[in-house]
């Protein structure tokens, strides 16, 4: 499964890498509910910034899961499914990338002495 996050990861750098950082960074601020500055400048908490990505990851599960029940009841398009099923797996693969990270900071942060 590490090898799967990193794989996507990967991507997601190479993609901004390559001339797209403008995609790169929208895709990012889909996952993370936007740029973390509100409408009359203010920071957003980090707490908001983390309920929001998990709150756009269900998003496009319950999308995903809606395009699904489509296609079996005869009325979607599979190719819309596997284009959602495949966003919908990045996204959640990102979110808990970023989560093994913020861990890992924390618990480097509590190595250090005091």
């Amino acid at each position: 499964m590490d090898g799967i996050r990193a794989n996507g990861l990967a991507a997601l750098q190479a993609y901004g890498g390559a001339g797209n950082a403008k995609s790169a960074l929208e895709t990012g601020n889909q996952l993370g509910g936007g740029s973390g500055v509100d409408a009359i400048g203010q920071r957003d908490s980090f707490a908001d910034l983390v309920s929001g990505a998990i709150k756009s990851v269900e998003a496009k599960g319950v999308e995903t899961q809606m395009q699904s029940q489509a296609v079996v009841a005869g009325e979607g398009n599979l190719v819309d499914v596997v284009t959602a099923i495949a966003e919908t797996e990045v996204a959640l693969e990102t979110m808990v990338s970023v989560r093994d990270k913020v861990i890992a900071a924390y618990e480097e942060i509590m190595r250090m002495p005091i």
